[in-house]
C-alpha cells in the first residue's frame, strides 16, 4: 500500500535548511533515511533508485526520510564534497528517529548518498543499506562504517562501470559486519533492477528488526 508523503523541512547543526519529505505508514515498525546520487550529477531526493528504495519501505511499514542535500533543489548552502553533507544526514536522522519507536533505524543511500550515509556512525542508527557506494573514488574507500559493529549491506551492481563487484569486495575486504550483494545484470545506474535493491532494502529493514 502507497503511503502519502508530506514536506519537511530540516535544519541543519550549521545552520542550513533542507528541503526534505517524509513517508509516515500507521504504527511504523521501523525508520529509514535515504540518501540521494551526486548533486553535481543531477543527483536529488526525485532519483529512480531513491524513490524506489522510499516507496518499498513505506509500503512496508518503514518510516522514511528523504530529503535534498546542501545546495540542491530547495535546500540551502553550498555542495561540500561528501564532507559537510554528513550533517545533512543527521539533521534527517533527528527528524525521522522518533518514528522508530522501539524498531530499528536504518540509513540508506544510492552512489554519493551512500558513500555519506557510510561516513555518518550516529550512535542512533542499527545498520546501514548502500547501493552502488562509489568506493573505487578517490577518498571513498575508508568510510567510518567499515570499522563500525554494526551491519552494513553493500548492493554492487554486475556491470557497475565505478565499483564492480570484485573491487567492491577488495574495498570492503577489512570492514566488520559486512555484506556485499551483487545486483545481476545491473549497471552503476541500476535501471531494470530499481525493485530488486527495493525489495532488499525491506529485507534489510526486516533483518535489523528481527522480524
Amino acid at each position: 500500500m502507497s503511503v502519502e508523503a508530506e514536506r519537511l523541512v530540516l535544519e541543519t547543526v550549521d545552520g542550513v535548511i533542507l528541503d526534505g519529505e517524509a513517508a509516515v505508514p500507521r504504527a511504523p515498525w521501523a525508520a529509514a533515511v535515504v540518501c540521494h546520487p551526486h548533486p553535481l550529477y543531477g543527483g536529488n531526493m526525485r532519483n529512480n533508485v531513491v524513490d524506489a528504495l522510499v516507496r518499498a519501505l513505506s509500503a512496508a511499514g518503514v518510516a522514511t526520510v528523504r530529503f535534498d542535500f546542501r545546495g540542491v533543489g530547495r535546500s540551502g548552502g553550498e555542495h561540500g564534497d561528501g564532507e559537510t553533507e554528513r550533517l545533512d544526514v543527521v539533521a534527517a536522522i533527528d527528524a525521522v528517529a522518533p518514528l522508530a519507536g522501539d524498531g530499528p533505524l536504518l540509513l540508506a543511500g544510492y552512489s554519493f548518498g551512500a558513500a555519506v550515509a557510510l561516513s555518518v556512525a550516529d550512535p542512533r542508527l542499527d545498520g546501514w543499506y548502500a547501493v552502488a557506494p562509489p568506493l573505487a573514488v578517490a577518498g571513498r574507500n575508508a568510510l567510518i562504517a567499515g570499522t563500525d559493529h554494526r551491519p552494513k549491506v553493500i548492493e554492487a551492481p554486475e556491470h557497475d562501470q565505478y565499483t564492480p563487484p570484485a573491487v567492491m569486495q577488495e574495498a570492503t575486504a577489512g570492514w566488520t559486519a559486512t555484506t556485499v550483494e551483487v545486483v545481476a545484470m545491473a549497471d552503476h545506474f541500476l535501471a531494470v533492477a530499481t525493485a530488486v535493491v527495493a525489495e532488499r532494502a525491506v529485507a534489510t529493514a526486516t533483518s535489523l528488526a528481527g522480524r
